[in-house]
């Protein structure tokens, strides 16, 4: 049998088997058989956040959610503050990060990503009335972002005056307030924080970064990697990844050329 033909078998088995939940779940390297246990802030719309019935909602949450349903596998969010989910996941507190986190080469030698699930990029948000037509306007201007975060980072960048926010919520509200001048954050947080709340609030036209926004799972779960890959890749080209997405923020943000996982 020549190699071609051995890859070829390898990749049909792989694929009998995660179209097999049981044998699927045995194999996934998870904490607790037969349950999906994912980090979520709950507090970063439209990401993750409460709905009028208390229940969580959001982009991740609806994704992660089918992506577990598919599996055959039980979801449960497991509510972390953003500064300390990959320590969580190291010391396995929970399967996997679903907060919107962007995948970079730093953070690629931490942790295994899944594929990109999510295509977006920061952008700068100010007060309708602001001075700041471009991003390189905040230079030397008190300037919000998310703790440790890219867009701390990039607001450093650009010559902000940086201040550090545990909830994206408290930096548009001290925005509102004339606390800070302009929040750095997601576009697509930005645009759904726009079109929701009836704040005095606008988004520059320029973009400071473009990314791709991927699951974070601990190194050393190759299978659990792999499986998330194929329901996430089965429920964009099936259409409901675009039903669940484009209710919340009307659109469906699934990366054209999604970056890939890498190899453990």
């Amino acid at each position: 049998m020549n190699i071609n033909a051995l890859a070829l078998g390898a990749l049909t088995a792989i694929s009998l088997a995660l179209a097999n939940p049981v044998l699927a779940q045995g194999d996934l390297e998870l904490l607790v058989p037969g349950k999906l246990s994912a980090a979520t802030e709950g507090t970063y719309p439209p990401f993750s956040m409460r709905a009028p019935n208390g229940e969580l909602d959001g982009l991740e949450i609806r994704v992660m959610g089918e992506i577990a349903n598919r599996l055959g596998l039980e979801y449960e969010p497991v509510l972390v503050k953003w500064e300390s989910v990959l320590i969580g996941l190291g010391a396995d507190q929970y399967d996997i990060i679903s907060v919107a986190m962007d995948i970079t080469e730093e953070r690629q030698k931490q942790v295994t990503f899944s594929d990109g699930w999510l295509e977006s990029g920061g952008r700068v948000i100010v007060r309708e009335d602001s001075d700041i037509t471009t991003p390189a306007d905040i230079k030397g201007r008190p300037v919000g972002g998310l703790v440790s975060s890219n867009w701390t980072k990039i607001a450093e960048e650009l010559g902000g005056e940086v201040k550090a926010y545990k909830a994206e919520s408290d930096s548009v509200q001290d925005l509102v307030n004339g606390n800070v001048d302009a929040v750095v954050t997601d576009a697509v947080a930005a645009g759904y924080v726009i079109k929701t709340s009836n704040l005095p609030l606008k988004m520059l036209e320029e973009p400071v970064s473009e990314i791709q926004k991927g699951f974070a799972i601990k190194k050393g779960k190759p299978n659990l990697t792999a499986a998330v890959n194929k329901a996430l890749a089965e429920m964009i080209a099936d259409g409901t990844y675009a039903k669940l997405t484009t209710e919340l923020v009307g659109f469906s943000p699934a990366p054209v050329d999604p970056i890939r996982s890498l190899a453990d």
